[in-house]
């Protein structure tokens, strides 16, 4: 097989690098005709294609392999092929099979001369080298296209959030304020069978388009855990101390004000970051950010969802029903034996899925928690589907006789794993919508200027200023201390803190264990509560960034 092609030979013609990786059978030919000429005619190839010629070479379909084996010895090669073929023509150049490559998905395409007689084939592995230089973009810059579109979308919704934000404040503050809080009452229901769900449309966005929004938060923690900041311990720790530390003395803060009371339940509300706006605010400062600051809030807020989405899962459920628990964590079984079995349609996992909501919901556990599990259970890795070797082909050709069962279904070809792909579509969803109808339906509140200074608001905004900053800096430079952690050389305790502070917008986490935790006036204060302190946080971690960063960054964190 030829070696990997020149980095500048996209001009070249593609028939320079055709290979004979094929057998040629005659239409005319009887399937056992063709066994038996296969046999005969053995490639030293890894991999061979079947191609239907004419007596005079011209290409009239390809043969597939599992439709050899199994048909009847006496049936036509004609019968059996599939006459509409994908060619590329030999004048045509590198680049333009790469493009063809790309439309069609294939693994091979034949080339054939202007009369359609069959040359030779071009092979997906030798042209993959040139796909990645189409563009000529370097290396790092394709490895980091994943986060880099991660960053541009919440970096953009932030801004849809906050507006939406502002909308729902200016609505639960005018005249219209009762129609308002009535129109998120608004009952809704389903019924399928014997099976009757309702609940107010405030609900159906807490419990149903934010589970959506959880699964998304489930897809990104596979991601890093995967192949991300958080794929090797040594690379992780830093972000999970961090995390560690932006939890528990913001909880502890609260529960200062409110040890032994019942809105002690209420400690969990200032545990959360808001990705979307942190990164928002980052944007704003350009590329005076640098890149591992960057690296080490995004990688911090994700830890931090791993850490809310547990105390949802532990701390804030109501009474267990176990028949409808036991239902849904059989749906995870289910999953995952769809899995091992290979199937790959997005809607039978859509209803597994949806199945697995309605038990959760009916069990007391929240059922955003079953969206993240749903999320750590789809596949990280691409599947490639199955490559026949030569001499795995001309075995089941001996065996054929004997059993008509040996071959396994040809499966297509995917080269984008389910994470990334699920990501890919639903982020930007997620992102500018569901975050910001989450934001129109829980943000409205009424502000009066006395409900300020209430202990719940005062704690929730305490543990977001101070409890915030104070735990992220102390538990970095502690592990630093110990060894267990090194800060990058870009980021030193002043920019620390900043970050610290920025982390301190807890929005839409904190509004939705607000929800579970606390009811009436004190769900009220605690509402005013994450409005002020996300905002005290926002202003004072831009403040410091500014101040403390340097006026022109490197090279090497623009990369």
């Amino acid at each position: 097989m030829p070696s990997v092609l020149p980095k500048t030979n996209l001009n070249a013609p593609v028939t320079e690098h055709m290979h004979q990786d094929f057998i040629a059978l005659r239409s005319g030919q009887t399937v056992s005709e063709a066994l038996a000429w296969v046999q005969q005619h053995p490639t030293k190839s890894r991999i061979i294609y079947f191609y239907v010629v004419d007596e005079d070479g011209r290409l009239r379909g390809v043969a597939p392999t599992r439709q050899l084996l199994l048909s009847p010895p006496h049936a036509l090669v004609a019968d059996i092929m599939v006459s509409q073929v994908t060619t590329l023509a030999a004048r045509a150049t590198v680049r333009q099979a790469c493009e063809r490559f790309l439309e069609h998905r294939l693994l091979a395409l034949p080339v054939v001369d202007d009369d359609g007689r069959l040359l030779g084939t071009v092979d997906m592995d030798i042209v993959t080298a040139q796909l990645g230089r189409l563009d000529d973009v370097p290396p790092v810059n394709r490895l980091l296209r994943p986060l880099a579109r991660f960053l541009a979308v919440e970096s953009s919704s932030g801004i849809v959030l906050l507006a939406c934000t502002v909308v729902a404040l200016i609505l639960a503050n005018s005249p219209w304020s009762a129609a308002f809080h009535d129109f998120w009452h608004t009952p809704i229901g389903l019924t399928v069978g014997a099976v009757h769900m309702s609940m107010s449309l405030h609900h159906g966005i807490n419990d149903g388009l934010m589970t959506l929004f959880f699964f998304v938060v489930g897809l990104e923690i596979k991601r890093e855990i995967v192949a991300g900041e958080l794929s090797e311990l040594k690379k992780a720790m830093l972000p999970i101390v961090a995390a560690l530390g932006g939890m528990v003395v913001p909880a502890a803060v609260y529960l200062i004000f409110h040890f032994g009371q019942p809105t002690a339940q209420g400690w969990g509300i200032p545990m959360a970051t808001d990705i979307a706006f942190v990164v928002g605010f980052l944007a704003l400062l350009g590329p005076r950010v640098p890149h591992s600051l960057k690296i080490l809030l995004l990688s911090l807020a994700i830890a931090d969802d791993i850490g809310a989405t547990l105390v949802i899962a532990l701390v804030y459920t109501a009474d267990l029903a176990l028949p409808a628990l036991a239902a849904g964590v059989a749906g995870f079984g289910l999953i995952i034996c769809l899995r091992w079995l290979g199937v790959r349609r997005v809607l039978v996992y859509f209803v597994v899925g949806t199945v697995i909501w309605a038990a959760f919901s009916k069990s007391g556990v929240h059922p955003t928690v079953a969206g993240v599990a749903l999320g750590l259970l789809t596949p990280a890795r691409p599947w490639l589907g199955d490559r026949l070797s030569l001499d795995v082909v001309v075995d089941l050709f001996r065996r054929v006789g004997a059993s008509g069962t040996l071959a396994k279904p040809e499966q297509r070809l995917e080269s984008i794993s389910p994470v990334e792909r699920l990501e890919h579509a639903l982020h930007p969803w997620v992102a500018f919508l569901i975050m910001p109808v989450f934001a129109l339906a829980n943000a409205g509140v009424h502000l009066e200027l006395a409900e300020i200074g209430k202990p719940v608001a005062l704690a929730v905004a305490a543990g977001l200023i101070l409890g915030k900053p104070i735990g992220i800096a102390l538990f970095c430079w502690a592990s630093a201390r110990l060894g267990l952690t090194r800060l990058p050389a870009e980021i030193n305790g002043k920019i620390l803190i900043g970050a610290g502070c920025l982390a301190g917008i807890g929005f839409t986490m904190s509004l939705f264990i607000a929800g579970l935790a606390l009811e009436g006036r004190h769900l009220e204060e605690a509402k005013i509560g994450i409005l002020g302190g996300s905002t005290v946080s926002a202003v004072l971690g831009f403040w410091l960034l500014a101040r403390f960063l340097p006026r022109q960054s490197s090279a090497a964190d623009r990369a």
